[in-house]
Formats: C-alpha cells, sequence, structure tokens
C-alpha cells in the first residue's frame, strides 16, 4: 500500500534537506579557504577560492622537503613541521592513555563502591572542571619547574612534563564513565565473582569489555583535546624540537609578516591525526556518546 505524504510534510522534508546542505556548506568552507591559501603562491590569505595558480612551496615547507632557491641552490626548511606533529601525536596518544587508564579505575570506584567523602569528591571534581586551565598557567609553571630539580624528567621542557599535566584533566571523564558504568547492572560483576573471578578479574573481563564504547569516546576526547592544546605546551616547552605542533605553529606568524600559506598547510596536516583516529573510533562513537546519558 503507497503512503501518501500531505503537502505540507512535503515542504518540511525539503526545508530539512536545504538545512542540512547549508549547514554543511558552512562547515566545509572554512576548510576549503584554508586548501585554497596553502595551495597560494606567496603568504596572503586574501584572494579567489579556486587559485589561478597552484603551488606546492608551502607543502614542500610543511613536509620539510628542500626547494630550489633564486640563486638555483636547495633550501631547506627552517622549521621542523612534521617533527612538530609527531610530538603532537605522541603527547597525545600518551597523555589520552595515561587520563583513560586514570578515569575508568576512577570512575569505577565511584560508581560501585561505598566510602567516606564520596559525594563530596564528585562535587570537587566537577567544581574544578569550572575554572579554566589558563587560570593556572602560573601556578603550573612554577610547579614543574621545581619538580624538575628533583626529576628532570618531569620538569619544563619535557613531553613527560606536559602529559602529567594533561593527564590531570579527567575530572569530566570520571563523571561520563561514572554514567556509563551505572547502566550496567552490578549483578553481571557479581555473578563473576560467585564463578571465582577475583573484584580485578571482574572489572578487567567483564566491565572494561562491556564499556568499550565510551571508553573509545573517551580517549578520542582526551587525544583532541590534548592534540590542539596551546596554553600549557607553551608554557611547559622551549626548545624548538620539543614544542607540539598548536604551540609551534605560532612561529608562522611573525609580527612583521605572517606566514598565512605555510601555517594553512601546517594547519592541514595537524588535522590528519584526529581524522585519523576519528574514522578508526566511529563505529563506537554514536553507542558511546548516547549510553549512560540518563543516570549521573
Amino acid at each position: 500500500m503507497a503512503i501518501v505524504i500531505d503537502k505540507s510534510q512535503r515542504w518540511r522534508v525539503f526545508a530539512a534537506h536545504l538545512f542540512l546542505i547549508v549547514l554543511c556548506a558552512l562547515v566545509i568552507f572554512p576548510l576549503l579557504m584554508v586548501i585554497s591559501i596553502s595551495l597560494r603562491p606567496g603568504n596572503f590569505a586574501t584572494g579567489k577560492l579556486i587559485p589561478e595558480t597552484i603551488s606546492l612551496e608551502h607543502w614542500r615547507f610543511a613536509l620539510g622537503i628542500p626547494s630550489m632557491g633564486p640563486d638555483g641552490q636547495m633550501i631547506k626548511p627552517d622549521l621542523p613541521v612534521l617533527l612538530w606533529l609527531w610530538n603532537s601525536v605522541k603527547v597525545a596518544t600518551i597523555s589520552a592513555t595515561v587520563a583513560l587508564f586514570l578515569s575508568t579505575t576512577a570512575a569505577y570506584a565511584f560508581a560501585r563502591m561505598k566510602f567516606a567523602g564520596k559525594k563530596a569528591a564528585l562535587l570537587g571534581l566537577m567544581l574544578m572542571q569550572m575554572f579554566p586551565t589558563v587560570l593556572a598557567l602560573i601556578a603550573i609553571h612554577a610547579i614543574f619547574s621545581r619538580i624538575g630539580h628533583v626529576f628532570p624528567l618531569f620538569g619544563v621542557d619535557s613531553h613527560w612534563a606536559l602529559v602529567l599535566a594533561y593527564s590531570g584533566g579527567i575530572a569530566l571523564h570520571i563523571w561520563t564513565i561514572k554514567g556509563f558504568y551505572e547502566t550496567i547492572p552490578g549483578e553481571i560483576e557479581e555473578a563473576a565473582t560467585v564463578d571465582g573471578a577475583t573484584p580485578w578479574q571482574a572489572f578487567w573481563r567483564v566491565l572494561l569489555p562491556m564499556s568499550l564504547p565510551i571508553l573509545m569516546v573517551i580517549f578520542l576526547l582526551a587525544f583532541i583535546g590534548a592534540i590542539i592544546e596551546y596554553p600549557q605546551a607553551s608554557v611547559l616547552l622551549r626548545s624548538q624540537d620539543k614544542l607540539t605542533m598548536a604551540a609551534g605553529m605560532k612561529q608562522f606568524l611573525y609580527a612583521q609578516k605572517y606566514l598565512w600559506g605555510d601555517f594553512a598547510a601546517a594547519a592541514i596536516l595537524s588535522g590528519l591525526p584526529i581524522s585519523i583516529v576519528f574514522i578508526l573510533a566511529q563505529r563506537w562513537m554514536i553507542s558511546g556518546l548516547t549510553s549512560g546519558a540518563n543516570k549521573g
């Protein structure tokens, strides 16, 4: 039997599709502008969306490929963009892994265990998230400067210091994973303990596999947050070979000259790790983001 759709319903469907097309165009347009700037000769931010002349000079610079100078000599790029990208991926991967480990175990304690000060600790975690990290930059630098005198590995100008600083912002992750844990019946873990499993085995072999969607979401959020973070990286890192992409790209913007073309090419490169991780984790994204939303 054919389904008859009235005229007003058809207009609503058409308006919804038109809105989605316009929204996609608004989202994609800035990316197209960045790609266009990276393909223009010279470092100019203004111009046509489709360049009249395609130039790969900015991509050679970003990829570290030597280019031919006016005098016929090979000129090597003076900024290690690929090294910055590797530093960003390394720091983001390690810090996301550490944050995931700490938040999963802490969320399990808040979701399954009973102890004094539980509600106060949860409230304290929420209150700490109300203040942006930029307000504590002076304290962060002072703390890691003192730590560096005793443990140089975690001092200023160290990637491990940045990982330790990023791993402290897990309060929101704990709340998110805790809400997911509470949607899983505790009887499942009790059945595992009856079968002879220890509390750690019940957590590792029963609860964590069931929580894989939310764990992938938390890892992705922590990875993106670390790879795009600038204030702490700019304070804790000094050497050019230690900079992350977010901190290093400031060197493209001099007071006398803005290297917009080189900046655009490096910006596109910096988005590749996020896109790859998102593509690999997208099968768990929707279920992970929607689960645990009805409890907190």
